[in-house]
């Protein structure tokens, strides 16, 4: 079976999500033709009583030791930085980016996962109180052990990502080749607040789209791609920060295509996300076997290119 170009987002797995639900959900996934495994060491604590994360990362794990050899066929994919360190005032007590806080961080997704390597290792949150230099360092030491294969920064401007890939190459260590981001078919208002996205800097731009064009080392994955259901469910609306007349042309686009295709508006965001140019890698997050279905089926279809130049250039 052919490989997807889609992530599966496990941000619930652990809290909302029991074990038997998740591995039901991991095993359809891979069953599917999945392969790449999404989570965060701070997963999810705001919905635990400790305060603290690291379920969804445990659940991953002990869902890998149930499967011998299961690892192997999974690209696994996890994140430093927003763990808080003490229960409470988040983001302020956020494990940032030095070195000891990476180096700490790193050894606990790993016990977790209980895997002896990540494949996808990311800076999930900025930290300006940490030199560049000491956290493109600490993260290069970690693919120099073998415990990292390649590095990625969420919720990054380009000018710092695109500076932190600088020192690495004067350093000769390794540096982020991947960017994780917020994207999706419909957009917000230009400069509007998104009561959903605390990150200043999470969002695909068009100068993210320019910059991962222009860098074939540079791989783009999209988070929230499905905005939460909002395309497909009642009691889900887009918030008003995207009511505006361009929202209103691409939602138009996208009713059009999947009526011709005879398929759900999510499965048409996704495969329009999956064939663009730059391909994007879309992460999402799933709750039931019908959504899991859905979220496969879209990442396999390949858009006609009349139906694209539809979704790309609505009227």
């Amino acid at each position: 079976m052919t490989e997807l170009n889609l992530a599966l987002g496990t941000m619930h797995f652990g809290t909302r999500l029991d074990d038997k639900a998740s591995f039901a959900l991991l095993d359809g996934f891979v069953d599917g033709g999945g392969t790449i495994i999404d989570t965060a060491d701070c997963y999810s604590f705001w919905a635990d009583p400790s305060g603290y994360g690291g379920q969804s990362e445990a659940v991953i794990g002990r869902w890998l030791a149930a499967r011998p050899g299961t690892r192997d066929r999974v690209t696994l994919s996890t994140k430093v930085g927003a763990e808080p360190t003490t229960p409470g005032d988040w983001p302020a007590n956020r494990q940032g980016l030095s070195a000891a806080a990476i180096g700490g961080a790193v050894r606990g997704s790993l016990k977790r996962l209980g895997t002896e390597h990540v494949d996808v290792y990311w800076a999930h949150m900025e930290d300006r109180s940490v030199p560049l230099a000491e956290t493109v360092a600490a993260l290069g030491r970690l693919v120099d052990d073998g415990l990292v294969g390649r590095l990625g920064a969420s919720n990054h401007p380009v000018w710092r990502v695109e500076r932190a890939r600088r020192i690495a190459d004067v350093s000769a260590t390794a540096g982020y080749s991947a960017l994780q981001l917020r994207h999706s078919y419909v957009y917000p208002r230009p400069w509007a607040t998104v009561p959903d996205q605390g990150h200043r800097f999470g969002w695909v731009t068009d100068e993210v789209l320019d910059y991962v064009a222009a860098e074939p080392s540079m791989s783009l994955w999209a988070y929230t791609a499905l905005l939460n259901g909002a395309y497909t469910r009642d009691d889900r609306p887009l918030h008003e920060v995207y009511d505006h007349p361009g929202t209103a042309r691409r939602l138009a686009a996208l009713a059009e295509v999947a009526r011709e295709l005879g398929v759900s508006r999510n499965e048409v965001v996704l495969s329009w996300l999956v064939g663009g140019q730059p391909a994007l890698t879309p992460i999402v997050g799933v709750s039931t076997p019908a959504q899991l279905d859905e979220a496969l089926a879209g990442a396999r279809r390949t858009l006609d290119p009349h139906l694209r130049r539809i979704l790309d250039e609505p009227r």
